[in-house]
Order: structure tokens, then sequence, then C-alpha cells
């Protein structure tokens, strides 16, 4: 495969015969999707941009030759397209940005696709939240940039690879951070941890926090059956089934850590200015991965949490409420 070297003697180097291509990978969802695959006995190639490292290929999505670059020289038999601009407040600050990372790029990766079967990761955010819960076939509604830009990313895989594209909706999501800003729900730990002041969270819009290695796991069972049944195509919801708000996110991060919630005020009413519009309540029904047995049983929230937050318990504001 020329331009990527996975050794000095190939014959004696064990070299899987499926391929994936993760794009995104240095992402949230992106690390664990690499991870899923590469520990499953597939040859894994992830590629990021501003955040590629060693491990990782960098390149730049929008670049029409860049991108056939990679898929030439790796020929993958499954791309699982999960880069993207996902925060909605940012969409509409630097829309242009976002909509080239969220549009264009799909154009791009599609086109060069051909027929190797693709995974487009979408959002719940597609819905306007007013009558859920949403089915596959449910009519899509935006409210805001970020939800605009999914859903104009979806219908640009569909229309330049409609013979081997699956689009799989997810709710909001978090997982293994490198950092607790990377996810809307890991970063409420700061919001526990400052104990000693009461603070306000949002408590109106319903959410279903879903754990990125569940997602990973359900990408993996799409990709290995699609190999097998090519007729494998068309729009998946796949969510996690614990309803909560931000404020009985927090209070349940609190309790996964015995920590306590007492400082947690349940705010009721957006406040003006809040950002970007949400959906109040954008629940995704899933029931065709589960009638295709491609689902997962989505892991306990606190389970999931205790997993993704451990490496933060060295923060002393952890020790000092747990010890105070």
């Amino acid at each position: 495969m020329p331009g990527f070297n996975y050794g000095d003697d190939q014959d004696d180097v064990y070299t899987p015969y499926r391929r994936v291509l993760v794009t995104g990978a240095t992402g949230l969802l992106g690390r664990a999707v690499y991870k899923e695959f590469k520990n499953n006995d597939w040859d894994s190639l992830g590629c990021g941009y501003n955040r590629a490292r060693p491990c990782f290929l960098k390149c730049n999505l929008l670049d029409e030759d860049a991108v056939r670059g990679v898929i030439q020289g790796f020929q993958p038999h499954v791309i699982v397209h999960c880069a993207a601009e996902r925060r909605p407040d940012v969409v509409e600050r630097h829309t242009e940005a976002a909509m080239n990372l969220n549009v264009h790029a799909c154009t791009t990766l599609a086109k060069e696709a051909g027929s190797i079967f693709l995974i487009y990761i979408s959002t719940d955010y597609v819905f306007d939240g007013r009558n859920p819960p949403y089915g596959e076939n449910d009519a899509p509604n935006p409210l805001n940039l970020y939800g605009k830009s999914k859903l104009e990313g979806e219908r640009e895989i569909l229309r330049h690879c409609p013979a081997g594209a699956a689009i799989l909706r997810v709710p909001i999501l978090f997982g293994e951070v490198e950092k607790v800003e990377e996810s809307a729900v890991t970063v409420l730990w700061d919001r526990v941890l400052e104990g000693a002041e009461s603070c306000t969270i949002e408590h109106c819009q319903q959410r279903f926090p879903t754990f990125t290695k569940d997602v990973a796991r359900v990408c993996r069972n799409m990709a290995e059956r699609a190999l097998q049944d090519p007729s494998l195509r068309g729009i998946f919801h796949y969510s996690a089934k614990e309803q909560m708000t931000k404020y009985e996110i927090a209070c349940a991060i609190a309790d996964a850590f015995n920590l306590p919630s007492s400082h947690l005020i349940p705010m009721t009413e957006q406040p003006a200015g809040a950002g970007a519009q949400r959906p109040h309540n954008a629940q995704l029904e899933c029931s065709r991965l589960e009638l295709l047995g491609l689902s997962v049983e989505s892991t306990p929230f606190k389970t999931a949490i205790r997993d993704s937050l451990w490496p933060f318990q060295h923060d002393k504001r952890w020790r000092q409420t747990v010890f105070h």
C-alpha cells in the first residue's frame, strides 16, 4: 500500500485483512472508535488535523487530493467519519469554518469513498425536540446551525455514496477525556467540585448521555455486518436510555464519586443569551439497530462516568471535598 509503511519486512508482520479509516481519530468519539476497531483485529488508520499526533495521520479533509491519497493508499474496507465541529455555540460563532468541516468535508470524503462502506456520525440535534421519541424516518427540523450543518452533511453523504453509506445519529456523548471540557457531560465535574460555593445548573432540557465506548462498539458491529451484507445502509439511531437534565447529570456524577451535591441548584428556566437554541427532548428511537442485532446494551451512567473521570481524581479539590 503506497505511502503507508507498516514495517520493514511485511512478511514478518501480521496485518488483519479488514481495514478501517477513522476520521477525527484524535477527538472524543474518534479515539474510542479507533481503539475499538484496533483491539478487535482490524487494521486501523486514524487521521486528524489540528490535534494530529505521531500514531495518527495528519490529513486536511477539505483537501480533495489529500483525501484521495489516503483512501487510495490505505484502501480501507470501511470509513468511520467522526470528524466534526460538534459544539453548537462554536458553530454559531464560527459558521464558515464549521460548515466547511461539517458539510464540505462530507462531500469530499463521500465522493472519494466510492463503494467503500462509510459510517457518518450525526446527531439528535437534527430534530426540534417537540415530539419525541424520534424514529429514523421522522422528518428532521433542526433548531440551530449545528443541527442544520449535520443534517446537510447527512444529505451529502447519502447523495454521493447511496449504495454504501450509513448515518448513525447519537445524542450527547461522554467518555475518556483528555480534559474535562472535551464533553458537555464531563465539564460538569468542575461544578461538582465547587462544593464550598453554590452554583446553578440547567434543569430544563432532557438529555440521554451516551458512552463513547458503546457507540464505538455499535460502529464495529455495523462495519462487520456490512462486509457480510452490502445492503446495510441508510439511517440508524443509537442512544443510552437514562434520561437526565444537566442538573441531574451533575448530581449523578457527584453520587458516582461519593461527593456532595447539595451546593448544586436546579435552574428551571433558560437564561437570556444562553447560546444556540437546543431541542427540549430529542430522544432517539433505536429499534432499527436492535431488530438487526447491531445494538449494544448501554453502559450504566455511573459506571461509565467513573471510567471517564477516573484520571481526574488527582485534582486536589476532589481530595479536599472527600476528606473535608
